[in-house]
């Protein structure tokens, strides 16, 4: 498989799951500074906009129809077989995060912030991983 976008798509999200694991060091006390938590916020951000880009992508390519929300992406990847359930609700709810972060809705909670870095940054390696296995597999 030779796809670019795909390629780089997943190199993208390596780099940010690399930066917030740097910022971060493993100290949620790290979130309180405020240079730290905006680096690890933006990687977040970035990485969110990774896993949508290479969602649309697949989507595409395969014909699998249309989208309203990045949501439905991570959805429509589900309903064929492409990510399990688990791991769509988890993407949809960084989807959720990302929004937070870029229109400002409301403060962004540190508790879950640290949640997402501790437990839902390893969510965008399974994403691409699936999608590799699934483009190889097809």
């Amino acid at each position: 498989m030779k796809d670019d976008i795909i390629i780089n798509k997943i190199e993208t999200i390596k780099k940010c799951i690399k930066r917030v694991n740097e910022e971060y060091e493993n100290d949620s006390l790290n979130l309180k500074n405020c240079t730290k938590q905006d680096s690890i916020i933006l990687n977040i951000q970035r990485l969110c906009e990774a896993e949508i880009d290479l969602a649309t992508h697949v989507i595409r390519i395969n014909k699998y129809g249309f989208f309203q929300s990045s949501k439905e992406t991570f959805q429509i990847l589900e309903k064929n077989n492409i990510i399990s359930k688990e791991l769509s609700k988890n993407l949809q709810g960084m989807g959720g995060f990302r929004n937070i972060a870029v229109h400002d809705y409301q403060a962004i909670s540190l508790d879950i912030l640290q949640k997402i870095i501790e437990n839902h940054l390893e969510d965008a390696l399974e994403l691409a991983r699936e999608i590799l296995k699934y483009e190889i597999n097809k």
